[in-house]
């Protein structure tokens, strides 16, 4: 690992090693590379491991483990090592999205907002291939990097005070899918039947930090049939 970093004890149970201050898909292949690298080097009492944009959160057990300073011990001296890393291929999901209408009801205001046709709208964000920085906000809520700055849109003025499951959104220069029905100020351009947070599924969370997104867009009528069969 060739990036600098800062320990810094979060809690009594985890330790936050933080790389930098911004988002930047150089500084996340940093965090995924450390967290394969820790991984492989895991022992008895570290319970979890949370990437997110530019850190990645390191949770134990102080009973097995010990103090915040025998797991930054621990951290250094993993950090510190030069060996490669080998990191699973990024897993790619296409997400199905049908845009617009009830579904989407700030395409118009967004493509206003960009002088484009709602068509042009769908095709640049349909076309884009979107990297999972982190999970939060929400159970299963992924932020997504890698919307066109040609779609950069500021959120809602006035939030909603309840979006639905699997709105797909853009805020500022993201672009995500709303797991769970919850309050939201993103503006709404589409919606998928896909159900990405299932609290009793295997894996809870359809999407997670470092997986590849892409959007494919479907009319109404498969989007009703996705609901029927889901």
């Amino acid at each position: 690992m060739t990036m600098e970093y800062t320990l810094v004890p979060l809690c009594e149970y985890a330790v936050t090693i933080r790389f930098a201050d911004r988002i930047d898909e150089r500084v996340n292949d940093v965090v995924h590379e450390v967290a394969a690298r820790l991984e492989g080097a895991r022992k008895e009492g570290i319970i979890e491991m949370v990437p997110a944009f530019s850190s990645l959160t390191v949770y134990y057990d102080p009973f097995v483990v010990g103090s915040a300073a025998d797991v930054c011990a621990w951290l250094r001296e993993h950090l510190k090592s030069s060996e490669p890393v080998v990191r699973p291929p990024a897993r790619t999901v296409v997400i199905p999205v049908c845009y617009g209408g009830e579904l989407g009801p700030d395409l118009a205001e967004v493509a206003r907002f960009h002088g484009m046709t709602e068509d042009e709208v769908v095709a640049l964000h349909a076309g884009g291939r979107y990297r999972v920085y982190m999970i939060g906000f929400s159970p299963g809520f992924a932020y997504l990097g890698g919307l066109s700055p040609r779609l950069a849109t500021p959120r809602r003025r006035v939030p909603r005070t309840m979006v639905p499951a699997g709105s797909v959104g853009i805020a500022g220069a993201q672009t995500g899918v709303y797991p769970l029905a919850t309050p939201g100020g993103w503006q709404l351009i589409g919606r998928t039947p896909v159900k990405l947070f299932d609290p009793h599924g295997e894996k809870p969370s359809l999407l997670s930090a470092g997986d590849i997104v892409q959007f494919r867009p479907i009319g109404r009528e498969e989007f009703a049939r996705w609901e029927r069969e889901r």
